[in-house]
């Protein structure tokens, strides 16, 4: 130890006695700052940052007149690199890792709206805790072995510099006391593409005025206290924009908003890495003594954007962010050659890779190096050896820059890779998550590469002292052996080793509750079979009669099974085929397809494709039944056409919502357009008149309007001048004034039909409060909570509203058929209902993933982040649909029920909610056992995420179903 401190390859920093301990590097750079441009895909950063990133990539040729006359400027060294994510790719998880070198997984997404302080070591608590005198530059120290005070005094003198933030709050949240000068700004109102970055980029100047070795009088002259006043200088600063963010979540990426925002991003990383080229170098300084000062600018995404601008899953766009790392001139990085690169060569070609990609928690080992820190404990990221520049010189002699870099970068991959080994093997001793036999295999990659290093360094010192002691360079007698290159290649393919390791293995699962858990859902899901139900049986019978014979009906079933013997023998194989193709479909859909993440993705598709099939069967069936029967059932010929309506509304919807967001301002979606979502608009008030009166209100008529109706049309026409009015390219016109009127007034509506179903609920005893009065207020209360679904969701809900109406009210006469020979079976009911409820789901462009949440639905009347507010809005925008579709599958059941008989309609809602279990039940399965699959946290997570929300929705309107009909 005190050989690799003598030498340099380890920090001589003494603590407050005065001994020096710790084992860790000396700092590298004076100060730092790190550029969050948050979502800044790769491809942006490499193809439209021309003035920043482009420039320096690929400087301009020096043939110019001008530049023959005058002096280039110098500039430092740029690399720009892939910044791997790890998914979920969310802000909050991925700043996590960027600062712990941890793995935030999918559960710790509920830490995106705030609340979520970082409580495991990072190195941002390291610059907070770690005493300044322990990490300075060794070369900023004047005469270290004559210095007379001891570090104890030198603590007191010293002024700590200070860590200073602005941007995203969401870094206030996870650090709340970490930064001395903080300016953070909201990040929830995703349509506000400035504030964010308008704040950072007036506190930014004041900020880089304030970094350590910016100017050539900074040193620790500058930070020593002067009477009762110090000098603010800051050895960090942070800026987090989000204005590319806030533009692919409203826009898109392919949209004007931005490459006007990449442009003003473009601008200020110019000015910002001017700035830091002016930074003092030897080459620069005319002072005799060294000056140089070293700062490293880091310019990086979060994450990246799909090209619908959104983020949260794993797809190669949303994890493939930018890096881009600027040195200053004095870093000690000119000169650099290809050959002077470790490439992992040396033991081997298949050693190479884990030298050419970067993941995040990468980074964090990085820093810690480069500000002359411990890494943090539970990090499991690879020190990336492309971004140590050469440790700082004593003298400013030129033979310094011809000092091999290879033994620091060993010694500090030496240090990375045993505090991985450490924090690996001290969690093997608490959890069996780790398998034994892959610790072994990574215990014997470090035990050789740590044997290549001694032996080095033992080279090295038997070198040192056959050249006799080199008092003017502490470093001259190390050299670029090939046994240091060895020793680098094989630390870093044990951290990429263990990387790996982590990730595959990282997340504890209680096996023995997943277990339980599923063995509880499996009895359920037998208790709640339908076929426990003698009318369920019943009615298989008339379709099956296979089943009848092996199931025989006796005592109160002898008039249904007359009914049944009654029914056209010649339609059993429409009707099998039917029932067939339905439970097949609802295998797939509720079980198969939670196991393909391929199937997860095109679920939409699928969907729409099962209800089209199913209402095609049933229209030719019925087309044979009208051609073949008497005219008693022939004269209804427009009933004929439901199903096909059903199916035809459905592509419609596909037609009209496509493409990215829901937001008013998108003019590029068919359903944006102001002439059909006005129509649609117009569409709803007249439905609202004629078909959605309830007869006891007034009649139905333009001439007869009543105080509920008016209340209604006063909504929808707030909610068209809104949705105008945010149309408007002046950002000023929000639009919210008309959508707070509209949420009130829908709002005040919907109590009032809550008022009049209660009153009339307690009115009536028995089946008779299922009476067409009722039926019709239900309805209209469904109307006004659709009402508040469209204006959270957007326009393209209006036309999506409409063909629901048609397409519900299509299914409610369907399932009035009851007891013909257009009657649709329960079953095949149930699942029609249940992929149009699907469908709808997807065709407001949600899907079953965190990277499809519509966040705009918070801010569509504010413009402020209001916690419960938002929520609720979020909320309904993603779930209300469901919600809507299931309360009408229940009410239409019990009015059938009340009409057909106790069993007609009833058994639809039994087979809904059944179809419902099926999925949970597989979807619990498939995500225990994909639990260790790659894209676990991207899709199948979420997925029974989504499964369970949509079951616990089911669950609780089948309990009240129950209480209101058992207990009321």
């Amino acid at each position: 130890m005190d050989y690799l401190r003598e030498i340099g390859l380890l920090s001589d920093a003494k603590n407050v006695e005065g001994i020096s301990d710790g084992c860790w590097t000396s700092r590298r750079v004076d100060s730092m700052i790190i550029l969050v441009v948050d979502a800044l895909r790769f491809d942006f950063a490499r193809d439209h940052l021309p003035l920043s990133i482009g420039s320096r990539l690929f400087p301009p040729t020096n043939n110019t007149t001008h530049s023959s006359t005058t002096k280039q400027k110098r500039r430092g060294t740029s690399k720009l690199y892939q910044f791997i994510a790890d998914p979920p790719t969310v802000t909050m998880q991925r700043l996590k890792g960027l600062t712990t070198g941890g793995l935030p997984t999918f559960a710790d997404i509920t830490g995106s709206f705030g609340g979520a302080n970082v409580d495991e070591d990072s190195w941002l608590e390291q610059l907070v805790t770690v005493p300044w005198s322990r990490r300075r530059h060794s070369s900023n120290r004047r005469d270290q072995k004559n210095k007379a005070s001891s570090a104890k005094d030198e603590e007191h003198d010293i002024v700590k510099p200070q860590l200073a933030f602005v941007g995203d709050d969401t870094w206030v949240d996870l650090f709340p006391t970490q930064f001395n000068d903080c300016h953070p700004y909201p990040s929830f109102n995703t349509r506000d593409l400035d504030t964010v970055d308008d704040g950072c980029l007036e506190h930014l100047p004041r900020l880089l005025d304030g970094l350590i070795g910016l100017n050539e009088q900074d040193g620790e002259d500058e930070m020593k206290v002067q009477g009762n006043s110090t000098t603010d200088k800051l050895e960090l600063v942070v800026a987090h924009f989000l204005g590319v963010d806030h533009v692919g979540h409203t826009y898109g990426p392919n949209n004007p908003h931005m490459e006007r925002k990449l442009h003003q991003m473009d601008v200020m990383l110019s000015n910002t890495l001017d700035t830091i080229d002016n930074a003092p170098s030897q080459a620069s300084s005319s002072s005799s003594q060294s000056s140089s000062s070293c700062i490293v600018a880091l310019v990086l995404g979060d994450h990246g954007m799909t090209e619908d601008g959104n983020h949260g899953g794993g797809t190669s766009e949303e994890v493939n962010a930018g890096l881009f790392v600027h040195f200053s001139p004095g870093c000690n990085q000119h000169g650099k050659n290809e050959n002077d690169r470790i490439k992992g060569e040396e033991i081997g070609t298949h050693s190479t890779h884990v030298f050419d990609s970067i993941h995040q928690i990468d980074l964090v080992p990085t820093i810690s190096f480069l500000l002359g820190l411990p890494v943090p404990y539970a990090n499991i990221g690879g020190l990336v050896p492309d971004l140590l520049p050469s440790p700082p010189s004593s003298t400013t002699t030129s033979s310094s820059s011809s000092i091999s870099n290879t033994a620091h970068i060993a010694t500090a991959l030496a240090l990375n890779a045993a505090q991985v080994w450490n924090y690996l093997h001290t969690y093997s001793q608490t959890s069996r998550d780790l398998p034994q036999d892959r610790l072994i295999e990574l215990k014997e990659l470090l035990d050789s590469a740590t044997l290549i290093y001694r032996n080095a360094i033992i080279q090295s010192q038997k070198h040192s002292k056959e050249d006799g002691d080199n008092t003017d360079s502490d470093n001259s007698n190390l050299f670029d052996s090939t046994a240091y290159r060895q020793a680098c290649a094989l630390y870093k393919s044990f951290l990429a080793e263990s990387t790996d390791l982590g990730k595959q293995v990282w997340t504890q699962f209680n096996e023995g509750g997943m277990k339980f858990g599923i063995g509880t859902l499996l009895v359920a899901w037998i208790m709640t079979l339908p076929l426990w139900k003698r009318s369920v049986r019943n009615e298989l019978a008339g379709i099956l009669p296979w089943f009848g014979k092996r199931h025989s009906i006796n005592g109160s079933s002898i008039k249904e099974n007359l009914k049944i013997n009654e029914m056209n023998t010649t339609l059993q194989p429409y009707r099998q085929l039917e029932l067939l193709v339905a439970v097949i479909f609802m295998i797939f859909q509720c079980g198969v397809l939670t196991f393909g993440n391929s199937y997860i993705e095109h679920e939409r598709e699928i969907v729409t494709f099962f209800l089209s099939i199913l209402c095609l069967l049933i229209f030719r069936r019925w087309c044979f039944t009208t051609s073949t029967s008497s005219s008693s059932i022939s004269r209804s010929g427009v009933v004929v056409y439901l199903p096909l309506i059903v199916a035809l509304c459905s592509r419609i919807n596909d037609v009209l919502v496509t493409g990215h967001g829901l937001d008013p301002s998108i003019r590029l979606h068919v359903a944006h357009n102001p002439s059909i979502f006005l129509s649609s608009l117009l569409v709803l008030i007249i439905l609202r008149i004629q078909w959605l009166e309830p007869s006891v209100i007034g009649s139905r008529n333009w001439t007869n309007i009543s105080q509920s109706a008016f209340v209604d049309i006063v909504a929808i026409v707030c909610l068209a001048a809104s949705w105008w009015e945010k149309r408007s390219f002046d950002h000023s016109r929000n639009g919210f004034l008309a959508a707070r009127v509209a949420i009130v007034t829908v709002l005040l509506g919907l109590i009032a039909s809550l008022f009049t179903l209660i009153r009339q609920w307690m009115s009536y005893r028995g089946d008779q409060r299922c009476n067409t009065s009722w039926v019709e207020h239900i309805q209209l209360a469904l109307f006004r909570v659709m009402l508040f679904l469209v204006v959270v969701t957007g326009p393209s809900s209006s036309s999506t509203a409409v063909l629901v109406i048609l397409q519900c009210t299509a299914l409610k006469l369907m399932m009035e058929c009851s007891g013909s020979s257009l009657e649709v079976s329960a079953p095949v009911m149930a699942a029609i209902w249940r992929l149009l409820i699907r469908h709808i789901f997807f065709a407001t462009n949600h899907h079953c993933s965190f990277n499809r949440l519509q966040f705009s639905a918070a801010f569509v009347a504010t413009d402020t982040f209001q916690f419960y507010i938002a929520g609720l809005s979020l909320f309904m925008n993603t779930f209300g649909w469901e919600i809507l579709g299931s309360c009408l599958v229940l009410v239409y059941s019990r009015s059938s029920s009340t009409k057909n008989g106790p069993a007609a309609g009833r058994n639809v809602w039994h087979w809904f909610c059944y179809y419902q279990w099926i999925e949970i039940v597989a979807s619990c399965i498939s995500v225990s056992v994909m639990k260790r699959h790659l894209m676990v946290w991207a899709i199948f997570a979420p997925r029974f995420m989504f499964a369970a929300v949509f079951t616990v929705l089911t669950l609780i309107m089948f309990a009240l179903d129950v209480l209101m009909c058992n207990l009321l």
